[in-house]
């Protein structure tokens, strides 16, 4: 029962696919982090049922942009959105948090969700759906909440409020830290067996860059910007499935 409530605490949190309702408690936060990286999963099967249907180029592409944000509610989006002001605010960390918080949208966030949901679809249509490439992205999906639940753990906290704290004081981190490094060890390598090598550079690279960024903008990591790193690790990690693709490496 703490097993899939804890799938459900996750999924409550992280997507909008409706689920059973429990109370939060110390019980099945403790490893919630743990069952983030299924919702990766499910993104990836409807991805995949999205490549499979005779739809037409334009309609397909579509279908692959707008399958993460239909299954997360935008929640990650939002993240984004937030950060992306907060940097262009170029302004010191306490007014970068402040800004984190704002629930107003500014310009800068429209401008960069323009632009980041104009390059994602055009990456889209240049995507040709295989079982192979359906695959690799489904892992990539997965790995990148692997990616984000094991930063939650192990990064420090920009504050001692906010939901990414929430989860990272309800977590045990020690376990936390192992499973999904284990997790993300294992899906590298599979990406790797695929030719998905560029994939997880991609992701890593985005993995550093965010701790590089959390620690000196902010000075540590706030759920805006595990959602920042999320779509900057998707949007990084497709480019690099288009560009195996057309280099002829998958």
């Amino acid at each position: 029962m703490i097993v899939l409530q804890t799938i459900a605490v996750a999924f409550a949190m992280f997507s909008a696919i409706p689920v059973p309702q429990f109370d939060w408690n110390e019980k099945n936060m403790r490893y919630a982090m743990c069952a983030f990286p299924l919702i990766g999963a499910v993104i990836g099967a409807a991805w995949c049922v999205c490549g499979v249907l005779p739809l037409p180029g334009l309609a397909k592409a579509a279908g692959f942009a707008l399958v993460p944000v239909w299954v997360t509610g935008g929640i990650h989006l939002d993240g984004y959105a937030d950060t992306c002001d907060a940097l262009s605010s170029y302004g010191d960390r306490e007014k970068k948090l402040e800004i984190l918080k704002d629930p107003h949208c500014g310009a800068f966030a429209v401008i960069r969700l323009c632009s980041y949901f104009l390059a994602y679809f055009a990456l889209c249509t240049c995507v040709r759906f295989t079982p192979r490439a359906g695959a690799l992205w489904a892992l990539a999906l997965v790995l990148e909440r692997a990616l984000s639940g094991y930063a939650v753990a192990a990064f420090p906290m920009a504050k001692n409020t906010g939901l990414a704290h929430t989860f990272a004081t309800a977590a045990d981190k020690t376990v936390v830290r192992r499973v999904l490094a284990v997790l993300a060890a294992v899906l590298c390598m599979g990406m790797a067996a695929l030719g998905g090598w560029a994939l997880v550079l991609a992701a890593l690279t985005v993995l550093w860059r965010y701790h590089a960024v959390s620690r000196k903008q902010f000075g540590g990591i706030t759920g805006d910007l595990a959602g920042w790193f999320l779509q900057k690790a998707e949007l990084w990690m497709l480019a690099a499935l288009c560009a195996c693709q057309w280099g002829g490496l998958l």
